[in-house]
C-alpha cells in the first residue's frame, strides 16, 4: 500500500493536464475521450452486470499463473470477493467504455479474461467487436462463459490454458485493434506478451496494460516498453499505461492526470 501511495504521489507531480499536451492526437484524446463523461446507459448496463457477479456467493478454486494476489490466502474463493477485491474498477471500466467507444477496435484481444467484467465494459463499449479473450483458471472461465450467455453477448471467443501456450497460437498471422494486458503483475510474463503480441500490430493499434505500478517489476516493465523502438507514443494515466505505433508521430511519453 505504502509503495502505491509513493508512486502515486510521484506520478501527480509529474503528471498534466490537456494543457501540457502539444500532440494533437494525444490531445484529442485526452479531451474527446478522457476528459468526457461516461454515458449513462452504458455505464448502467455495466453497473447491472457488475452486480450479478457481486451477488454470486458461490465458492471456486483459483488456479493462478501470474504473480499471485495480494489479499487472497486461499485457493478458494467466493466470486462476490474476487469482483470486489480483483475485479475491474468503475473508474477503470468507465474508461474502458470511453476508449472503446472512441478508438471503435473490431477484433480485440484481452490477455486474462477472470469474471469477464472487463470483457464486458469493452462489449458495452463496441456490441459489434469480436474478442479474443484468454484466461488460464477453468473456474473463473465457466463464471465468465455464465455471464456472457446471461447477458447475450455475441462474439467473445474464450480461450483457456497458460498463456504461454495459448498466446503464441492466437497471435499467429492475426492482426488485433487493440489489445488489453491484464494477466500477470511480473516483468518477465509482462514483457514476454508484449514481444509476443508485436507481429499482431498495425499503425492504429491501441495496446492497454493493466497496474503499471502494481509492482517495482511492473514499473521497469513499463520503462522497457517505453524504449521499444516501435513503440512511437505512450500515455502513463497511472493505473494503465497505453501504447501507440503510429509511425507519423515523434516519439512521446506523457502522464496524464485523470
Amino acid at each position: 500500500m505504502a509503495h502505491s501511495i509513493i508512486e502515486y504521489l510521484k506520478f501527480i507531480i509529474k503528471s498534466s493536464n490537456q494543457h501540457g499536451v502539444h500532440s494533437p492526437f494525444v490531445y484529442n484524446l485526452v479531451t474527446k475521450c478522457f476528459y468526457q463523461k461516461t454515458d449513462d446507459q452504458s455505464f448502467k448496463s455495466f453497473s447491472q452486470i457488475k452486480e450479478q457477479v457481486i451477488n454470486n456467493k458461490t465458492f471456486i478454486k483459483v488456479t493462478d499463473f501470474g504473480a499471485g494476489s495480494k489479499v487472497f490466502k486461499s485457493k478458494n474463493r467466493e466470486v462476490a470477493k474476487i469482483a470486489t477485491v480483483a475485479g475491474i474498477s468503475n473508474k477503470k471500466a468507465k474508461l474502458l467504455i470511453r476508449l472503446i467507444k472512441y478508438f471503435k477496435p473490431e477484433n480485440i484481444l484481452e490477455i486474462g479474461t477472470s469474471l469477464g467484467l472487463g470483457t464486458a465494459a469493452i462489449k458495452i463499449g463496441n456490441r459489434d467487436s469480436e474478442i479474443t479473450t484468454l484466461e488460464g483458471c477453468p473456474e473463473t472461465s465457466k463464471i465468465a462463459q455464465e455471464l456472457f450467455k446471461k447477458n447475450n453477448f455475441k462474439k467473445i471467443n474464450i480461450i483457456l490454458g497458460n498463456f504461454k501456450e495459448t498466446l503464441p497460437k492466437v497471435v499467429k498471422e492475426q492482426k488485433f485493434n487493440l489489445i488489453y494486458f491484464d494477466g500477470n503483475h511480473n516483468k518477465k510474463a509482462t514483457l514476454n506478451y508484449f514481444n509476443t503480441c508485436m507481429q499482431t500490430i498495425t499503425n492504429n493499434s491501441v495496446w492497454i496494460f493493466d497496474d503499471i505500478y502494481w509492482n517495482k517489476e511492473m514499473k521497469s516493465a513499463w520503462s522497457e516498453i517505453k524504449k521499444h523502438p516501435k513503440v512511437k507514443v505512450t500515455v502513463n494515466v497511472f493505473h494503465w499505461g497505453i501504447v501507440f505505433f503510429r509511425k507519423e508521430q515523434e516519439k512521446e511519453h506523457f502522464k496524464i492526470r485523470l
